[in-house]
């Protein structure tokens, strides 16, 4: 089989699922780290849970008033969260152990929350975005605002922590991206600040280390940054149909052209290699980082709408005292997984199975699941 090595795998047309439930355009996704779960968000308000393993629809969940905007999992290891944020202007914890019951509702943003993300080697943070122009960090165990990040001039559409927790990468339409040092509890203020883009920002991703390889050559460096600095490249893009590659010091590396209208979400590969990215051409694109950026693939067929959110499985980590130096291994023994698990500080590449599964939701309401 010629795709046996998951490092180079890339999605094709058909998708394995092609799932049909939600009746307004879905704009969110996330893989449960662990079970074959993956959540959708709407903006019929709701959010379903599929099993993307056998393509079916396993709940529907209602709650939020307004349309669901992102979700994530994560939270304690082995007591893992959904949470969900909303144009209602709340954050919404489920329990998966509990039926998905509504644990607890996070009020605070004075506008649309756009982005919600558990922030890694933290066992109760979790980070969110929005239309009122900040960030704002969370206990989840209280339910407690504990910071709030300011610099924004504009609606803040997405966040994206780093594996370590250490970092935020945030971006929106005040057409900067930001880069936040989160480690010291009393840092308010941005550390870096992306110009470049000439529409507002869509989306942001961190670049795995394993991505170092093939990003240190475009920043000039003889040798790539150890695997152990988590905030060396990132990447974004938006509504001038560009992707931006950057460095640590708020570099532009490379501009990625060839999406023809809005770029609305990014992932890079697990593997390193390659970048994804979805828009409202209706194709989803894989870059290849080794070869400059080149388009090497455009995935057109099955999507009849904009694309408005795309997501790859969490890689499974088998060793857990080897991936997770934090000492946050609580329960579940020797299977662990992490979103970003390939790029966990500390882990080797053979504790790390990357799971070929990437999902995209979009305009047409539909969820599809491309697998190999």
């Amino acid at each position: 089989m010629r795709n046996k090595d998951p490092t180079s795998w890339l999605p094709k047309a058909p998708p394995r699922y092609t799932l049909e439930s939600h009746r307004n355009t879905i704009n969110c996704i996330a893989f449960h780290p662990i079970f074959s779960s993956v959540a959708t968000g709407s903006d019929d308000y709701t959010i379903k849970i599929w099993d993307w393993e056998v393509g079916e629809l396993e709940k529907t969940i209602k709650g939020h008033t307004r349309a669901v905007l992102d979700v994530d999992y994560g939270g304690q290891k082995g007591n893992n969260l959904l949470a969900s944020c909303s144009s209602d202007l709340t954050i919404k914890l489920w329990d998966p152990a509990d039926d998905y019951k509504n644990i607890r509702t996070l009020p605070g943003h004075d506008h649309s929350v756009s982005a919600v993300r558990f922030i890694p080697g933290s066992a109760n943070l979790l980070v969110s975005a929005s239309r009122d122009k900040t960030l704002k960090i969370w206990d989840v165990s209280t339910g407690y605002c504990v910071r709030t990040l300011e610099g924004h001039t504009a609606w803040v559409r997405d966040v994206f922590p780093s594996p370590d927790g250490r970092f935020l990468l945030s971006a929106g339409d005040d057409m900067t991206a930001r880069l936040w040092d989160i480690s010291a509890p009393t840092n308010t203020g941005s550390k870096l600040t992306m110009f470049g883009h000439e529409h507002y920002i869509e989306a942001c991703a961190l670049a795995p280390p394993s991505a170092y390889q093939h990003l240190a050559p475009m920043a000039g460096l003889k040798k790539p940054p150890p695997a152990s600095s988590l905030a060396e490249f990132m990447a974004t893009a938006g509504r001038d149909k560009t992707i931006r590659l950057w460095d640590s010091r708020g570099t532009c590396l490379m501009t990625l052209i060839g999406h023809d209208n809005w770029v609305r979400a990014l992932v890079f590969h697990p593997g390193g290699k390659y970048l994804l990215s979805a828009a409202d051409d209706k194709t989803v694109r894989c870059w290849d980082l080794a070869q400059d950026g080149r388009c090497v693939k455009v995935i057109g067929d099955p999507h009849e709408r904009f694309i408005t959110s795309l997501r790859w499985a969490p890689s499974v980590v088998r060793n857990v005292a080897a991936a997770e130096p934090t000492g946050e291994n609580r329960g579940n023994g020797t299977k662990e997984t992490t979103n970003d698990a390939a790029g966990t500080a500390g882990s080797t590449p053979q504790d790390v199975q990357i799971r070929c599964v990437i999902a995209t939701g979009g305009v047409d309401w539909k969820l599809r699941i491309f697998s190999s």
